[in-house]
């Protein structure tokens, strides 16, 4: 069966901002207040997760994560208001790609599978 697939990624001054990896990312971070442990779930390197919250937090013009360094209680990472409202608005933009898809497939579906 012939389908239409494609990704959204948010840009910003010509550079790939967010994406569905970058999304998920913050949701884990959001849950488990570590940037190293979302990068375990994930199965990619803290390095990596780093890097990439670094380019998220440059390239937005405002903190999305902030950490906090060690101590008594240890230190952390928490999403700010405005990262909770990227993550909504991603994934109404992702909601609203996903029918685009399913919709357009379905349209071309009779010009390309043969009966």
């Amino acid at each position: 069966m012939t389908a239409v697939h494609g990704r959204i990624w948010l840009t910003k001054n010509g550079r790939n901002f967010l994406g569905h990896g970058r999304i998920e990312l913050l949701q884990h971070i959001d849950e488990t207040g570590s940037i190293a442990e979302a990068a375990r779930i994930m199965k990619m390197s803290y390095k990596s997760a780093w890097d990439a919250v670094d380019a998220m937090n440059r390239n937005s013009g405002f903190p999305l994560v902030e950490r906090t360094s060690g101590g008594k209680g240890g230190g952390g990472s928490k999403l700010t208001e405005e990262a909770r409202r990227l993550i909504s608005l991603y994934r109404k933009i992702e909601t609203d790609h996903m029918e685009f898809l399913s919709r357009t497939s379905e349209a071309i579906k009779d010009s390309l599978d043969p009966a």
